[in-house]
């Protein structure tokens, strides 16, 4: 059956609005994820092509039994800083998720930012969570511990990711945690102490995202512009 407009433009919105709808209860339908910043993401390969994230998945592991022996017994921490990091995930325990994730946020970014390069002599270094709470660091180690936390407070490691951006508004790297939660990803960033949703953190654009089960690639999708010289500088 042909489908007649009686105004060839309106009919041409129609279809769109149409199909749009068509598409929007197809992803609902199907309970589709929301897209990372916006995103669109591949699944990559191993994770050895991060060998920074494998070394510090393996260091802790091996820290792990001094984590759940702190966690057990504040005389068994081998320092202050790490009984007190002990103490504020047992207090969270029972609450609601997202009280949790913004009490730690709030707590963990307390820690002063250092920069590889001065506190380890190297360029680029992922520490694992003694060593933050020992010495601090910089942007992926606060998601570092930020990520652990939460594997301590029963997130299951598919809702977390660690996640490599371009901060476009500071032009350069940077990194944070994205915790899918609700049919939403909320951020918890080093930046600033709330924890808030993807969607209302329109600066930054996804490189890869990564948990110790999967890696993701990211890019951001193409967005039509009209022709002519606008004046528009970036």
């Amino acid at each position: 059956m042909a489908l007649f407009f009686p105004h060839r433009s309106l009919g041409r919105l129609a279809l769109i609005a149409v199909f749009a709808w068509a598409i929007i209860g197809s992803a609902q339908a199907q309970n589709v994820p929301p897209r990372l910043f916006g995103s669109i993401e591949f699944i990559g390969g191993s994770l050895a092509a991060l060998p920074q994230w494998v070394r510090v998945l393996d260091r802790i592991k091996g820290e792990s039994a001094i984590y759940e022996a702190c966690h057990r017994d504040i005389n068994d921490c081998p320092f202050p800083a790490m009984a007190a990091w002990r103490a504020q995930i047992r207090g969270l325990e029972g609450l609601p998720r997202r009280r949790q994730m913004a009490e730690l946020n709030r707590f963990l970014n307390r820690w002063t930012y250092r920069p590889d390069q001065e506190n380890f002599d190297v360029e680029d270094y992922w520490a694992t969570p003694m060593e933050f709470l020992d010495r601090s660091g910089d942007c992926e180690d606060y998601a570092i511990i930020k990520y652990v936390s939460l594997k301590a407070l029963g997130f299951p490691v598919e809702k977390l990711r660690i996640v490599v951006v371009r901060d476009v508004l500071r032009d350069i790297a940077h990194a944070v945690l994205a915790v899918y939660i609700d049919n939403d990803i909320l951020i918890m960033d080093s930046l600033f102490a709330g924890v808030l949703s993807h969607k209302f953190v329109t600066f930054y654009k996804p490189q890869y995202s990564v948990n110790e089960k999967t890696r993701w690639a990211h890019i951001m999708p193409m967005i039509s512009r009209p022709s002519g010289n606008l004046g528009v500088s970036r």
